[in-house]
């Protein structure tokens, strides 16, 4: 008679899907998405709210599992709602983990980017350390993002930064002397400061606004298009990408290109 041994338990996949545009799914994420015994969660704002996430897979006709639902992470700062929420979602996938079934966690744009999958990772390792987690990476918003309005990223030994707008306008100034490209997520509730504030530094003509980017609804407007937006109601998942001119670059160090020096012959000891 042989003892019976535990089940190993289930992997938490956080599966990102890139920012909109099912073609922008990678062979990674389609390749996982494509097995049959997973189940799929994915992540909503409210029950009124649909995922987006689930919404990029719908559009790629990529079918659910037997088993799929929606973990709610609601929008606010309040730090015991969200913590309560986490718990929930971890309370909701550890049995089938722990039963040994791989729970795929679906995300839009990258997984370890601004995104819910850390959360519950993190959550559902606090109360089961044998979980293992995996992610699969994604393309960010912002990288679609200046692909779709034919700008650079970043060339050469530019510098970026990529700020939450929460931090206020006054945080996003402190950076722009530092900074050759400056991403801006989560603008919604600061885009008539922001577009005030391109306008006040003259930052207008390299300045894009990017909302759903990816989605069949993408909009942008870019330079001073975008005082057009001053008062409207932009979506959640919208960003700006604001390029800036007038950085003063110092002395850059440049040893990393120079070729080594051959290192010496070692010297014989007797």
């Amino acid at each position: 008679m042989t003892d019976a041994r535990p089940t190993a338990p289930g992997t938490l996949w956080g599966v990102s899907l890139g920012p909109g545009d099912p073609g922008l799914i990678t062979r990674a994420a389609w390749a996982a998405l494509q097995r049959t015994d997973t189940v799929w969660v994915y992540p909503a704002r409210s029950g009124k709210t649909p995922s987006f996430a689930f919404d990029i897979v719908r559009r790629a006709e990529l079918p659910p599992p037997a088993i799929h639902t929606q973990l709610l992470f609601p929008m606010t700062h309040d730090g015991e709602k969200l913590a309560r929420a986490w718990l929930k979602a971890a309370d909701t996938v550890l049995p089938w983990l722990q039963a040994g079934q791989d729970v795929m966690f679906l995300v839009e744009g990258d997984a370890s980017t601004y995104a819910t999958f850390g959360h519950l990772a993190r959550t559902v390792r606090a109360l089961d350390g044998d979980i293992p987690v995996q992610v699969i990476a994604g393309v960010n918003a912002f990288t679609a993002a200046c692909a779709s309005v034919d700008i650079p990223f970043a060339e050469q030994d530019d510098t970026v930064a990529i700020v939450p707008a929460a931090y206020g306008v006054s945080a996003v100034d402190r950076l722009l002397p530092d900074f050759d490209t400056l991403v801006l997520m989560k603008i919604k509730p600061l885009i008539g400061d922001l577009i005030d504030w391109l306008e006040r530094r003259e930052l207008l003509p390299g300045a894009h606004f990017i909302e759903r980017v990816g989605a069949p609804d993408e909009r942008r407007v870019s330079g001073t298009d975008l005082l057009a937006l001053r008062g409207e109601k932009v979506s959640y998942l919208s960003l700006l990408v604001v390029k800036n001119p007038h950085r003063i670059r110092g002395e850059r160090i440049k040893g990393c290109l120079k070729k080594s020096s051959p290192l010496p012959d070692p010297v014989e000891t007797p």
